[in-house]
């Protein structure tokens, strides 16, 4: 690759994530004011985009940003990954519902052990054959995160059916 598609992919990418404003400011201030804590997490998202590796690994790459930014930064990965055929795992606890509906595959754990991994369209259908249907316009993923957090809300699920000590119907 010529230096000069490096620096046009390294600009397409800072404009993707958003970044362009912040092209000139220090990464870490010091005595000056430096980038935000959401903006260094989209820094080292674009470090990690452009080593173009085919496994990218993201450790909450949505903590500290606000549901539209989110969403902005999922999409361009999920993008990124169906162009450049990428495997993105991506570690997110609290995914708006647009966040949620860009996953393909979802893995959902409660005290270290699996609940779900499968196809996020199949999660759904895995709660409710086992008890717990998603309520009509609750995000899914908030509803999949309560019913497997037991530890939280253990009135609630003292009444329904174990998750984790039966086999699933799957």
């Amino acid at each position: 690759m010529s230096n000069s598609e490096k620096k046009e992919r390294v600009e397409a990418t800072i404009k993707e994530m958003g970044l362009q404003d912040a092209r000139d400011t220090r990464i870490s201030g010091g005595s000056a004011k430096g980038l935000s804590g959401g903006q260094k997490r989209r820094v080292s998202m674009c470090i990690e985009i452009l080593t173009h590796l085919k496994l990218l690994f993201l450790d909450e790459p949505t903590r500290g940003l606000d549901s539209a930014a989110s969403y902005h930064v999922m999409n361009h990965i999920a993008k990124l990954a169906h162009h450049d055929r990428r495997m993105v795992m991506a570690l997110i606890h609290q995914p708006s519902s647009e966040v949620f509906e860009l996953f393909h595959n979802l893995c959902l754990l409660s005290f270290e052990k699996t609940v779900y991994f499968g196809l996020r369209s199949e999660a759904e259908q895995f709660f409710a054959s086992n008890g717990y249907p998603c309520p009509t316009l609750r995000n899914p993923f908030d509803h999949y995160l309560r019913t497997i957090n037991r530890d939280l809300d253990a009135a609630s699920h003292a009444l329904k059916p174990d998750l984790f000590n039966h086999n699933f119907k799957n």
